[in-house]
């Protein structure tokens, strides 16, 4: 056993994890690298239709692992994947909402999973490439903003339990991308420290939603048919191709010409309805959030006042929480546009992570 503990390390082949690896080791732990793999092009039927092509993050990984001199194990999620992640992501859609898939992998897929194979390897801690940090406080383990702002992950993150944070190590909230991009060219990894950023959405790496649903959704052809489109007064203005297709704030791609833009408003899956309006019209000063949990605090302090992200590169508005029946209740201080149901709302104080849960 080293001097610092047994970690497993999620390697996906990137230059982030590739370069935690080699941290982690320099601090004297003994690292075990674990690859998930939780999707698999060639088992889409049409993946040979588009650019889907078989990642080469495992070898990748493994290579890197070899060169550390470290033990190296893939691990097959996909059927995992798809029943959680994947049916959760179609289901949000088919529901009118835009989903968020990482924040549901993060703490069902790589914490559930990579906690459990810990626990099987005799592993006391688990760690990931995020650019986060993590201290303990207070009796909490919390999560802060990493020090590459542009960098910092810490909005995927807030459905962590005290439990998970309590095994995690985050090598890089100390570094910027540069710097990592740096250490992995000393280290002799060129083609890691080059390898552009990962998909948006991992499992769709055509970035086409759209397609991915049309295939995935048994008969969504017959489920999903043409409706209206209704402007917020109450105007038939057109016809859609079915409101899985558009989210919430979406300009471009709607096809109707009134004079002056419109926007995706709302979406009414019961009735195959997508509202437009005007910018204005996206604008709203207060939201409610479910499903959320605490990082910060055990419970919420009483009228904290926080920022609340309310996408990933959003920076953030000002605004105060109250928890009420069960939900966080979200007062903007100023106006906050294009709130898309089923996204995110983070809160922040200073650069710590309050907590999170999802915008119905």
């Amino acid at each position: 056993m080293s001097k610092n503990g047994r970690v497993l390390l999620a390697m996906s082949g990137g230059v982030d994890s590739s370069v935690a690896a080699m941290l982690l080791k320099e601090d004297g732990f003994e690292v075990i690298g674990a690859t998930m793999k939780v999707w698999d092009p060639s088992s889409y039927s049409f993946a040979k239709e588009t650019k889907y092509s078989s990642p080469d993050f495992v070898s990748d990984a493994r290579s890197v692992a070899e060169k550390l001199g470290i033990p190296h194990f893939v691990f097959d999620l996909t059927e995992e994947f798809d029943k959680i992640i994947i049916s959760n992501f179609i289901n949000e859609y088919m529901e009118g909402r835009t989903p968020n898939p990482c924040v549901v992998c993060n703490k069902h897929i790589k914490w559930g999973t990579l906690l459990q194979k810990a626990g099987q390897m005799d592993c006391q801690y688990v760690a990931t490439g995020h650019y986060v940090k993590i201290r303990q406080e207070n009796n909490r383990y919390i999560i802060s903003k990493g020090k590459d702002q542009n960098k910092d992950q810490s909005y995927v993150l807030w459905g962590l339990s005290q439990e998970n944070l309590s095994r995690t190590i985050f090598p890089l909230g100390d570094f910027s991308k540069t710097e990592i991009r740096k250490f992995a060219r000393e280290f002799g990894i060129n083609h890691i420290a080059d390898k552009r950023e990962s998909y948006d959405v991992c499992f769709i790496p055509d970035n086409d939603y759209r397609n991915f649903l049309v295939n995935k959704v048994k008969n969504f052809t017959q489920k999903i048919v043409p409706g209206n489109f209704v402007s917020v007064e109450g105007k038939v203005l057109g016809k859609h191709k079915g409101y899985p297709f558009y989210t919430v704030g979406q300009r471009k791609g709607l096809e109707i010409a009134v004079g002056h833009p419109l926007y995706v408003v709302e979406i009414i899956p019961e009735s195959n309805t997508v509202i437009l309006g005007v910018k204005e019209d996206l604008s709203k000063d207060t939201i409610q959030v479910d499903m959320y949990n605490l990082i910060k605090y055990r419970t919420l302090p009483e009228n904290i006042d926080v920022v609340t992200k309310v996408r990933y590169k959003d920076k953030g508005t000002k605004s105060t929480i109250t928890i009420t029946e069960g939900e966080i209740k979200v007062d903007f201080l100023e106006s906050v546009s294009a709130i898309a149901p089923g996204q995110s709302a983070v809160f922040y104080e200073n650069d710590d992570v309050v907590g999170g849960g999802f915008i119905k």
